[in-house]
Order: C-alpha cells, then structure tokens, then sequence
C-alpha cells in the first residue's frame, strides 16, 4: 500500500475534516444536499436543476452520496419505474453547515464585489 493510502485510511473516520471532505467529494455534491434539502427529487428534476450536470456525472455523484448515506434512493414497483432521491437521517443533519455555507457564499460574493 502507498504511502498516501495509509495516510488516508488512518484519517478516515478518525480526523472529522478528512472524514467531511473526503465524503463531499465532486463538484456537485453540495447543490445536490441544497436541493435535495428542500424536497425529494426525481433524478431528472435533479438533472434539471443542475444544468449543465452530465447524466454520468449526477449518476456517479448520487451513486457515491448514497454509498456515504448521505441520501437514501427509493425505487418504486411500478410501470414506468419510479426512482426518488432524499436526504437520510445524517444528511439532514447536514442542514446547519448548508446554512452557514450558504451565508459565508453570500458574504464572500459580496467581498469579492468590493474587491474590484
């Protein structure tokens, strides 16, 4: 095993920032908590939200959210299938960082207008 291997493997789980960074891993991983926070999501409303997102890379994306438990996938039995996505317990509990997240955006938005 490489040197980086064994880093990562003895600070995942262990350290809660590698943990949180390493599980909100892509590009997209954010937006989709964001919209997913507000309701439950068919994956092509998402793909329509996160336009210019790529069917692959929302599939990826959502494949490795629901491997973290981050989101739960709900297939129904019926014809034509139905599939939603939404938060699980752990991702809800993600809400008060989004908030934040999302106040600190706004305000360096801001920052970076005075800037010029």
């Amino acid at each position: 095993m490489e040197e980086k291997d064994m880093f990562e493997k003895n600070l995942f789980g262990i350290c809660p920032y590698f943990t949180s960074q390493k599980i909100l891993t892509g590009k997209w991983s954010l937006l989709i908590l964001y919209h997913l926070d507000k309701k439950t999501l068919r994956f092509n409303e998402m793909e329509r939200l996160l336009s210019p997102i790529t069917q692959t890379t929302l599939t990826k994306q959502l494949r490795s959210m629901e491997d973290s438990g981050l989101i739960v996938r709900t297939v129904y039995n019926q014809i034509p299938p139905k599939v939603e996505y939404s938060l699980s317990e752990i991702g809800k509990k993600f809400k008060p960082v989004l908030n934040c997240l999302g106040v600190w955006g706004t305000e360096y938005i801001q920052y970076m207008k005075e800037q010029k």
